[in-house]
């Protein structure tokens, strides 16, 4: 299998699959392909898996393509600016996600959810209770928004990071929160009451742009709306039906 990753803001993956090769995807993400390849949409292991895999933010079903004897060619695109990454896991391996960051992988990546450990960080983290496991062998493609910073931390080592700016961390990683401190940081510092607290050792990656300060900001550019990071809506007549349209179309709710 060989792959290439286009373009800046808006980038695409594109996979030659040679015959007997095969990756999968949930659903929306494929953007192109030949005739060469073949579709079977399936529940990826049952309705029960498909579930599991819908409460982490994915899709009910998945489609897998393969080469269909010859030589195919297909693309996958996210639905959001930022970057993809190619990561390649060894047998076991696993990297815990955040919601909606896994596109596509080899059909030996498994996808299943992972449970946020901590009860204030799934509150207040940004994250969420319901995350994304991926776990190898085999090369799998995740989107982060925005763009992308990885870091490693040291045993013990800890960073403090806004609420959505996390996207990938090795299962080593903890998630904790802290409150802000000072009075004035809290009321007019705009960040919130807690930042997640990340701690080593282990790999992180960090996204530019969370999904939920674009559709912010897209809200408080509306005629007669406003909406500031904290997430707090002041709509005007007949305006929460415009705003509920546009945040449903900016995170796919249909």
């Amino acid at each position: 299998m060989k792959y290439e990753i286009s373009g800046t803001v808006m980038q695409t993956v594109s996979i030659d699959l040679n015959p007997g090769e095969a990756v999968y995807s949930q659903t929306h993400a494929m953007a192109w392909m030949t005739d060469a390849v073949a579709m079977d949409t399936h529940t990826g292991g049952g309705l029960f898996a498909g579930l599991k895999r819908a409460m982490s933010g994915g899709s009910l079903f998945v489609t897998t393509y393969s080469a269909a004897g010859r030589t195919g060619h297909i693309a996958f695109a996210p639905r959001f600016p930022g970057k993809i990454l190619p990561v390649r896991l060894a047998p076991g391996e696993s990297l815990i996600c955040r919601k909606e960051t896994f596109l596509c992988a080899e059909t030996s990546v498994t996808l299943e959810i992972a449970l946020q450990q901590r009860l204030g960080a799934g509150f207040f983290a940004g994250e969420g209770f319901i995350l994304q496991r991926v776990t190898g062998p085999g090369t799998v493609f995740l989107d982060l928004s925005g763009e992308v910073i990885e870091k490693t931390l040291a045993p013990g080592e800890h960073l403090l990071v806004h609420a959505g700016h996390i996207g990938i961390q090795d299962p080593s990683v903890t998630t904790d929160i802290q409150m802000v401190r000072g009075f004035r940081n809290v009321l007019f510092g705009g960040e919130g009451l807690f930042l997640a607290t990340l701690t080593g050792p282990g790999r992180i990656w960090l996204q530019s742009m969370p999904i939920l300060n674009l559709a912010e900001e897209i809200a408080r550019h509306m005629p007669g709306e406003s909406r500031g990071r904290s997430g707090n809506i002041a709509p005007a007549v007949g305006g929460a039906a415009v705003i509920g349209g546009i945040l449903g179309g900016i995170l796919g709710n249909d």
